[in-house]
């Protein structure tokens, strides 16, 4: 009898899970409560995979044997709850691929910098010739590629959403960039609810796997004092300490230090700027060691690299103003890199939809770097309260027009508008991609009015 697989959400991950659920002979269904975008209709058509959208057929649903969800669906929607009293198996897509392929896999985790981390590491195994796919929270489906694209390496960006549905996965290289208050509204507003489902990266690894982790971050530090794994563990920081497998010596050169590979590298000559940079190229450079990579192509491609878009991305110069999108920093520790990486004085538009942030982490910098505040969302109370009585100049506005226009009467020659939001895009925008391109549109725009 075949295997019964529901597949919730019709997005990137679900399309894909579903593609290799019917490859592998079962019986799927797949449901999306929301509208499912023309391009992966299109592909559901084509596929001849079963689905219904703007609904949940709970008689359905719950008569299958597993179930995978989509990361964008919490464990309190009425359907996963039903599902969970029935007992029925609840999966991610990341771990449905990783039954089916033996491929070796780099999996990136952290609250900020995983992207731009899995990206860069993509980026140095492509250059250096490996077959290599790029999966998760970025790219195409890994479920897919392991179905119809199959590769002999992948890296793989996996959110603590991701993490929280899978169980028997493993990565071959666990990277653990760093934890900082995010998405507490998933976890209960419990700090080490967060903190366990980042951790769960370390599950399954073996002696002869590799954890990559920035050694001076408070709260990974504090969660391996609990915590063992059979791993060989990598460490890295800003300076060198016990044990550390990468950092900057004296000569402000990147030193890399694994049991394959020592290298060299002039802090110059790296392609991104910033100390955020440094962690996000060190965990990378050291991901391509471990893999026994030539050290002339790691170098290379650490120097050539091509930084993310939505992050610490320039836009345009306009009447000696730059505008710089930093879309993707939904959570206030991002907004903090950002602002630690601003050497003009800079007028910051914040906003969106809170995730229960504690503004005081970025107040110092904002004190010593930020000119005027931009507030941009439906409900800006509690950036204007806390904010008011520190910056001479915080203004309310409700749409990215009126924010950018405000921003340029603020802003003055020599200055920087950054977009480094703290929040969730979905009080005024679909997503923070589309935030960040409505931005630079806008922009644009007034360059050339």
């Amino acid at each position: 009898m075949k295997k019964r697989i529901v597949i919730l959400g019709a997005g990137e991950s679900g399309t894909g899970a579903a593609i290799l659920a019917k490859d592998k002979g079962m019986e799927v269904f797949l449901s999306d409560f929301g509208i499912i975008a023309p391009k992966y209709l299109a592909i559901l058509e084509k596929e001849n995979i079963e689905y219904e959208q703007g609904q949940h057929s709970m008689d359905r649903i719950l008569c299958a044997d597993e179930i995978v969800k989509s990361p964008g669906i919490p464990e309190t929607a009425p359907v996963i709850v039903q599902a969970k009293a029935k007992n029925i198996p609840i999966i991610s897509e990341i771990e449905l691929a990783g039954r089916y392929t033996d491929s070796k896999m780099v999996c990136i985790t952290g609250s900020n910098g995983k992207t731009t981390t899995t990206m860069l590491t993509y980026h140095i195994l492509s250059h250096a010739g490996l077959d290599v796919g790029m999966g998760g929270n970025v790219g195409k489906s890994l479920a897919y590629q392991v179905a119809r694209e199959p590769h002999e390496y992948y890296v793989v960006e996996l959110s603590s959403f991701q993490l929280d549905n899978m169980y028997d996965f493993k990565a071959n290289i666990a990277v653990l960039l760093n934890i900082t208050p995010d998405h507490l509204d998933r976890y209960d507003y419990k700090m080490e609810n967060y903190v366990k489902a980042k951790f769960r990266i370390l599950q399954n690894l073996t002696p002869s796997d590799a954890f990559i982790y920035w050694k001076d971050d408070p709260v990974v530090a504090e969660q391996l004092r609990r915590i063992t794994t059979e791993a060989r563990c990598f460490p890295f920081a800003e300076h060198r300490e016990e044990d550390t497998a990468a950092y900057i010596d004296a000569e402000n050169n990147l030193i890399f230090n694994t049991p394959a590979t020592s290298m060299a590298m002039p802090r110059a000559d790296l392609a991104l700027n910033g100390l955020h940079n440094i962690y996000n190229s060190m965990a990378a450079g050291l991901s391509a060691c471990l893999l026994n990579l030539r050290k002339d192509e790691i170098r290379e491609a650490l120097s050539d690299f091509q930084g993310v878009e939505h992050r610490l991305e320039y836009v345009e110069t306009i009447d000696g103003v730059r505008w710089i999108n930093d879309s993707k920093a939904t959570n206030v520790n991002s907004c903090w890199y950002a602002l630690e990486a601003m050497t003009q004085p800079t007028v910051l538009i914040l906003g969106g939809k809170d995730k229960g942030n504690d503004y005081s982490e970025i107040l110092p910098l904002v004190k010593e770097k930020v000119k005027a505040i931009v507030a941009m969302g439906k409900d800006n109370r509690k950036i204007l309260e806390f904010f008011g009585p520190h910056v001479d100049t915080v203004a309310d506005t409700h749409s990215l027009e009126d924010a950018v226009a405000t921003c340029a009467e603020l802003a003055g020659e020599g200055d920087t508008v950054l977009l480094s939001p703290c929040c969730a895009s979905f009080d005024l925008f679909t997503s923070y991609e589309d935030r960040g391109t409505k931005f630079k549109e806008a922009v644009r725009a007034r360059k050339n009015s």
